[in-house]
């Protein structure tokens, strides 16, 4: 196909370098900008010490989103399985216990007393999401208690950093449960896949890390992406727009903007003020990755760290969650914990080494195993926040040729940033072809 238009994307992450992939099979002319000097955004992997250490997601789904890429960029041989039939834990009571994601578990963990596992079963009679109601709220009346502040609230908010009763419904765990087709009922959806047979796929990495799916997308499409050339400004120009960069000026017919919100709206600003506002009230979570060396040799993917416990207590521990590399990626010695404010609020003002102590003494008293930190990197902005804020995406609306393939506006996770793009890649084209 000849090219049908010129598309500028800001952003090499998987989710710019993905929509620049398939908009290039598809025969358009695009333009990626990327402020960085490499390309993967979030997702980079590097390597300290001789251990490969991921910057952002520890892992990945093989997923067929994500299986069809790989083959496409000629990487499914060099996929690295893990090992993820182990136990998920929650540090409950200060002890690790086991996260009840199968019946078999269900029925032998000791996170939630025989009455707290009985109420579960009630959750198919309870009525649906409530107008306003938070993720603490819904859980809550829907699993119980005990479920949903010792289990299920956990299990969710902790990929956010993000206090469950400040999270509406709404605007994440709802989006979260529809796009992946859960009815009234969870449990009735979790039967039904059951039943089915249906597999979850399974965890992978690559010997260099994460990182080798964004560097492959970057080598094949290296004389279209522009790095360590930051976007500046954004603005109408001729049936489409002029985008300024510190190098010059680029006219483009279409615009996919791919960075979070705060960047998202300055560059926007002068395309449409409103929803640049509405965009610049969203908030984040940053969160603090310190990697740590440990000989503890328990067997399981890792464990989450409740801000409170389902009979009120709280839990003192400065991290919220850790990630056992070595137990189920085969990364030897290699432990991830996760730090943020609601967990610890002097995060963002504490020094590297303060991190590395606060993660490496909670660990120990985690596990009772002595860890050393290897290296500290913070994830600024961070996660969404999902929070109250999140009601101000109601007040986004953009020209039909700007196109926002963010994880504010749609889910985190490298499958869903994977299937975004390409929505967003086939819009343009059928659009393309409708005129």
């Amino acid at each position: 196909m000849t090219a049908e238009k010129t598309v500028g994307v800001v952003g090499a992450g998987i989710s710019g370098l993905t929509v620049v992939h398939e908009l290039r099979k598809e025969g358009h002319e695009a333009v990626c900008f990327e402020a960085l000097s490499e390309p993967g955004g979030v997702m980079r992997s590097v390597e300290v010490g001789g251990r490969v250490l991921e910057l952002g997601p520890q892992r990945l789904r093989l997923t067929p989103t994500v299986g069809s890429l790989l083959d496409e960029l000629g990487l499914r041989d060099e996929v690295v399985f893990g090992d993820d039939d182990q136990p998920l834990y929650v540090y409950y009571d200060d002890d690790l216990k086991v996260v009840p994601l199968s019946v078999r578990e269900a029925l032998t963990t000791d996170l939630l007393s025989w009455r707290g596992k009985a109420r579960i079963l009630a959750e198919p009679f309870t009525r649906g999401a409530r107008e306003g109601e938070t993720v603490d709220g819904y859980l809550t009346r829907k699993f119980g208690e005990e479920a949903a502040r010792r289990c299920f609230g956990p299990l969710y908010s902790g990929l956010y950093g993000t206090n469950p009763d400040d999270m509406l419904y709404e605007y994440s765990l709802g989006r979260a449960l529809e796009n992946a087709g859960v009815g009234r009922s969870v449990l009735l959806w979790v039967a039904v896949k059951l039943l089915r047979g249906r597999d979850t796929p399974p965890v992978c990495t690559f010997e260099e890390g994460l990182g080798r799916i964004p560097d492959a997308l970057y080598e094949r499409h290296s004389d279209a992406v522009r790095l360590g050339t930051p976007v500046v400004g954004v603005a109408d120009a001729d049936g489409g727009y002029e985008v300024e960069t510190t190098d010059g000026t680029t006219h483009v017919d279409e615009l996919v903007v791919t960075t979070p919100a705060e960047t998202t709206a300055e560059l926007l600003e002068e395309v449409d003020a409103e929803s640049a506002e509405a965009i610049r009230t969203l908030r984040y979570n940053p969160i603090g990755m310190v990697y740590l060396d440990s000989g503890f040799d328990g067997k399981g993917i890792g464990a989450l760290v409740p801000r409170e416990g389902g009979d009120g207590t709280g839990n003192d521990l400065r991290i919220s969650g850790v990630t056992w590399n070595a137990s189920f990626l085969g990364r030897d010695r290699l432990f991830t914990c996760y730090v943020d404010p609601g967990s610890y609020p002097g995060m963002q003002e504490a020094t590297d080494e303060t991190l590395g102590k606060v993660a490496s003494e909670d660990f120990e008293r985690m596990t009772g195993a002595p860890a050393e930190p290897v290296r500290v990197h913070r994830w600024e902005p961070g996660m969404p926040a999902y929070d109250g804020s999140w009601t101000a995406t109601d007040g986004i609306d953009l020209p039909s040729d700007v196109h926002l393939c963010t994880n504010f506006v749609e889910r985190p996770g490298i499958p869903g940033r994977i299937r975004h793009a390409r929505r967003i890649a086939s819009a343009i084209t059928s659009a393309s072809n409708s005129r």
